[in-house]
Order: structure tokens, then C-alpha cells, then sequence
């Protein structure tokens, strides 16, 4: 289904908190269409559509559609069983899901797309500081705020390219149809949707089939996975390893390989070599990737992170150590989704061995209409405690947690709280 924006229309985004979503209904607000949306919670997100001029609901009830909408565009945490979706079949309203909405923006675009299991967002950022520093004027849509879009998750550009963090969830990122794709990582991940090893790296197999025939993958052939994905797709490869290492104001390995990919992006885009290093040397990093939220008392620094995934834990603290190498590192970590961590548990225990004590929040039960059993904590708590060797607590809530940390956190510390669900307003209240 195609939807044409060549007059003004009426866009109904539910769940336009996502950080997702958000990004899409500012774009055709700034477009200059008229966008209204819902949520379950409020947020700053929320906040900065509405000064934008967007309508917002906090009831999903289904009552805030009418007739006169032209487009009903769900977040892909939406059920097809919601009211909000119900009633928008009822009325006859045409509906998309935020990838196949994306992709009508991005049709007749030169569309850069980033994807991966891990580091896409802050791949996307480096690859849009290099792009906007270089004068190339690109739209932007990614899944965190940038330092460089003034705190914004999107950008419009007047120019051609379009640069997009691209989902492999419920194959999302086969809606799109990319120029050149940067693949970070292909380790696993999603596995409520995704059956096996297998099926995960056959879905990337497929995306990067839908490259033109000059189009090119950009990944890290020295990574058997994405080498794998890659030449499985016989499509033209440049391998980000040729690209020098160089360091930033965010600490890491992993940082420094994301930043190699947006290197060899500048030079298959023929930036100069210099000037692309230098642009990325000054990258600060972006929203909940490592974000140091301020300090508490006695100079106790509060860092803010989305990492939900074993690999992902094991890099930040990685890089935190390097960052921090004498300091207490407190890791609060607040695992996203019992099915995850049922199907990754013994990668998660093994994962915190750069930290000095853990602290494990309850479970963010994000997809509740999936999950098929539940994490027992206490046993969590002691498998990470043997396998990373390290202390580790059961914080429960997250106010039993915020109470812990306020007794156990000492002069010097470094708190991280660390998670994909409502953690981030853990970080938030410390500092309070």
C-alpha cells in the first residue's frame, strides 16, 4: 500500500513514544502534515512532539480516531489485537507499521541503512556527525538523541541521502530498499521472533540482497558472523578492518570498531581521510550509550546505558573499565524480557566481570503477550555472582533498588544503570 504525502494529511501514530516512531512523526510534522498519536506513558519524547505541535493521548482506548484520519501508523509493540488497531479497521483507515511507513519516506532516496545486533544507534550517530560535519545535508532517523541534532533522534535534510537505523525485529528492515548498509554486529538476538542462529543470519542474508547491484555492504570481515552474512549475499563488500583505529571522547573497543564503519562510509563516499578522522575523533557519544547523567553525592558518577544483551554488557563495562580503571564499578542491570534472558542466561551470567558489585532489578516485562515463563531472580542473582565472579544483589523493584544504592554506593563510585526498559528514570532519580 501506498500512501501519497503530496497534500496535507491526517497521521495517526500509536505508540509514538517509541523512539522509533517519535522520530517518523516529527519528520511529517516538520513535512507539514498533521500529526496526532497515543501512548501508555509519558515521557520527554512525548513532551518535545507536543511542543512541536503534535496532539497527544495517554489513552489507547481506541476514542482519540476518527473518520477524517488518513493513515494509522502502529508501533510494532502494538498488537493487532489493541483497541487503537481494532478501531482503525473499523473505521476503514488505512494502516502501516512503522517500518513500512519509513519506507515510503525513504523511496527515491540514497538510503544508508544501519543494522546489526548490537551497536546500530551509535554506528548511526558517528555516520550522521561524519555526514553533517562533511556538509552533506542528510535526513537522520535513529534510535537514540544526538548530541549533534541538539538532544533530537531525526533530522530533515533537503539533500539525497537518507541515513537509518534499521531493525532486523520481525524482519522490520526487509521493507526497506538501501543504497549501501553498514552491519555492525550478527551474533543473535530477538529469539521470541527469530527460531534459531540460522534464521536470524538468513533474515540479514535477504537484506542485503535488496541491494542494487552497485550497492555495498560495509561491515567487519575479521567478525565470522557478519564476514559470513556478507559473502552470503554476493554482494560487493568493504571491509571496515582496512580503516585506522582512532580514539574518541567515548571509551571502548566496540566504539572504536563502530567508528571504523563510519570511516569506510566516508570513503565510499569519497570524504577525505583526514578530515573524516578528525570529525569522529570528536564524537561524545549519544543518549543512554554510556551517557554520564551527572554525579551523586560524594562524586559518585551516574552513567546511563541501553545495553540489554550479554555482548553488549560485556563491551560497556569493558569500556568503562578502560574509562574508570581505578574506580568501583556498581553495575545496576535490569534485564529486558524474561524470554531473553531465558534463551541467552548463561551468556548474561557470564557477562559482568568488569564490574565490582552487580545489582539486579526486577524484569522489564516489555512484550507481556509473549513471554512464556518468568526469570527467577534469586537464581539469576547467584549464577552471575559464580559465573562473572563478582557481587551481586537482587535490588527487586526499582525503588527497593534506588534505596540499595543509596546505602551501598561509596565516595568515588561509578553507578550504571544499565537496561532497555525504565531503568533510565533509576539514573534519573539518583541524581535527585
Amino acid at each position: 500500500m501506498e500512501i501519497l504525502y503530496n497534500d496535507r494529511v491526517k497521521i495517526f501514530c500509536s505508540g509514538i513514544g517509541g523512539i522509533g516512531l517519535s522520530a517518523y512523526a516529527a519528520l511529517q510534522r516538520a513535512a507539514g502534515h498533521q500529526v496526532l498519536g497515543s501512548d501508555r506513558t509519558d515521557s520527554a519524547l512525548l513532551h518535545d512532539l507536543r511542543s512541536q505541535g503534535i496532539s497527544i493521548t495517554l489513552n489507547q482506548d481506541g476514542s482519540a480516531l476518527s473518520k477524517d484520519i488518513d493513515l494509522f501508523v502502529y508501533s510494532e509493540a502494538i498488537p493487532a489485537t489493541s483497541p487503537e488497531r481494532r478501531k482503525a479497521a473499523e473505521l476503514g483507515i488505512p494502516q502501516q507499521s512503522y517500518p513500512q511507513a519509513v519506507a515510503e519516506l525513504t523511496k527515491g532516496k540514497h538510503l544508508i541503512a544501519v543494522c546489526g545486533t548490537h551497536g546500530k544507534s551509535s554506528t548511526t550517530a558517528m555516520a550522521g556527525r561524519l555526514l553533517l560535519e562533511s556538509g552533506l545535508d542528510p535526513t537522520i532517523v535513529v534510535g537514540t538523541k544526538m548530541k549533534e541534532l541538539g538532544g533530537k533522534n531525526w533530522r530533515k535534510g533537503s539533500g539525497d541521502i537518507f541515513l537509518l537505523e534499521a531493525c532486523e525485529y520481525r524482519r522490520s528492515f526487509l521493507n526497506y530498499s538501501p543504497s549501501v548498509v553498514l552491519l555492525t554486529t550478527c551474533d543473535g538476538d530477538h529469539f521470541d521472533y527469530f527460531t534459531s542462529k540460522k534464521d536470524y543470519h538468513d533474515a540479514y542474508v535477504e537484506f542485503l540482497r535488496r541491494l542494487p547491484s552497485d550497492g555495498v555492504v560495509i561491515t567487519h570481515m575479521d567478525d565470522p558472523e557478519c564476514a559470513a552474512v556478507a559473502t552470503a549475499s554476493g554482494k560487493k563488500i568493504l571491509d571496515a578492518g582496512g580503516c585506522p583505529e582512532i580514539m574518541m571522547k567515548t571509551p571502548g573497543e566496540h566504539m572504536r570498531r563502530n567508528a571504523k564503519l563510519a570511516l569506510a562510509l566516508g570513503e565510499h563516499l569519497g570524504l577525505p581521510g583526514d578530515e573524516s578522522r578528525k570529525i569522529l575523533s570528536s564524537y561524545a557519544g549519544s543518549w543512554r550509550r554510556m551517557d554520564i547523567r551527572g554525579e551523586m553525592k560524594e562524586g559518585i558518577t551516574v552513567i546511563d546505558d541501553y545495553g540489554h544483551h550479554p555482548l553488549e554488557i560485556r563491551a560497556t563495562l569493558a569500556g568503562l573499565r578502560e574509562a574508570y580503571p581505578k574506580r568501583r564499578i556498581v553495575c545496576v542491570f535490569q534485564p529486558h524480557t524474561h524470554d531473553r534472558t531465558k534463551k541467552l542466561y548463561r551468556e548474561f551470567t557470564q557477562s559482568f566481570r568488569d564490574a565490582d558489585l552487580v545489582v539486579i532489578a526486577n524484569v522489564y516485562d516489555a512484550r507481556a503477550h509473549l513471554e512464556k515463563g518468568s526469570v527467577d531472580v534469586d537464581e539469576f542473582v547467584t549464577a552471575i555472582s559464580k559465573r562473572s565472579r563478582v557481587e551481586t544483589k537482587n535490588g527487586h523493584s526499582l525503588q527497593e533498588t534506588e534505596k540499595m544504592l543509596r546505602a551501598l554506593t561509596k565516595n568515588d563510585d561509578v553507578v550504571v544503570c544499565m537496561g532497555a526498559g525504565d531503568i533510565t528514570d533509576l539514573a534519573t532519580r539518583l541524581l535527585s
